[in-house]
């Protein structure tokens, strides 16, 4: 990663609350095939969440704690911020002293770019003013929200402008909380209703939706140079499991997730 950073764009986005078993499945059964061309392998890797909700985890990530390959461990991290101590730092860890990556990559001449969707990125209030105002910029739109049907091609056209914007010299680090499958997400499901709220089916709809603009994403982000790109739950959310419903609470389909890291090449 230390040749990595300073060289390359970065893309970090988050599939906020997007199951493992269901990723899973989407992809072994050829449901997401944007997405499937990208993971290594074309599966998910499957790891365990940082935290059971939007703000524990991303408050996790931003310091360098991705989420955590679901086998025994220690497990060298891709960034993380120097700390007397740490067995997951590695040499060739991205090793930072600033308190979150975001800044570290400011200093290190990035532009650094927020697209928010769940509300903790609104900048409506304190707390959903935190995670965003890590960021050099931050950009967030109603449409962006949980509650829009096209929250995520909005969000993508985003990124494109401000890709657009950007001189050619300029390295971009980009974030993108990807908001669709946090509930509500019956609506990306043909013939759900609202009466008869979220589910699996409807949760997995969510992410085909995603993989049917994501390649825009992709385009836009090697379009000037390689982009290394993360992309992976910060937790997953429960639909009657065992009694549960939601996440922010200890349970299996909360903890494991999908992650995988890969490179973009610039396109032709």
């Amino acid at each position: 990663m230390n040749e990595v950073v300073g060289r390359d764009d970065l893309l970090l986005l988050t599939l906020d609350t997007l199951r493992y078993d269901v990723a899973v499945e989407l992809a072994a059964a050829g449901r997401l095939p944007n997405l499937a061309a990208r993971l290594p392998g074309g599966v998910w890797e499957k790891r365990h969440a940082p935290g059971s909700f939007t703000y524990a985890s991303h408050q996790a990530m931003f310091a360098g704690f991705l989420p955590t390959p679901a086998a025994p461990g220690p497990h060298p991290r891709l960034f993380a911020s120097r700390f007397a101590g740490s067995e997951t730092t590695a040499g060739r860890t991205f090793v930072f002293d600033t308190p979150d990556l975001v800044s570290a990559l400011a200093e290190r001449g990035y532009r650094t770019v927020c697209v928010g969707g769940v509300g903790f990125f609104n900048q409506q209030g304190a707390l959903g003013s935190v995670l965003p105002g890590l960021f050099q910029e931050s950009h967030w739109e109603p449409e962006f929200s949980v509650a829009s049907p096209t929250s995520f091609e909005a969000q993508v056209a985003r990124a494109e402008e401000v890709v657009a914007a950007l001189p050619a010299e300029q390295r971009l680090f980009l974030f993108l909380n990807a908001s669709a499958l946090h509930q509500p997400n019956w609506f990306h499901l043909p013939g759900a209703t609202r009466e008869a709220g979220d589910s699996l089916a409807t949760h997995a709809a969510a992410l085909e939706y995603i993989d049917r603009h994501i390649g825009r994403l992709f385009a836009a982000m090697s379009a000037r140079r390689r982009c290394f790109a993360v992309v992976c739950s910060d937790h997953g959310t429960t639909y009657g499991d065992d009694g549960y419903t939601g996440h922010r609470l200890g349970h299996e389909a909360v903890w494991t997730v999908p992650y995988s890291h890969f490179f973009l090449e610039p396109s032709a």
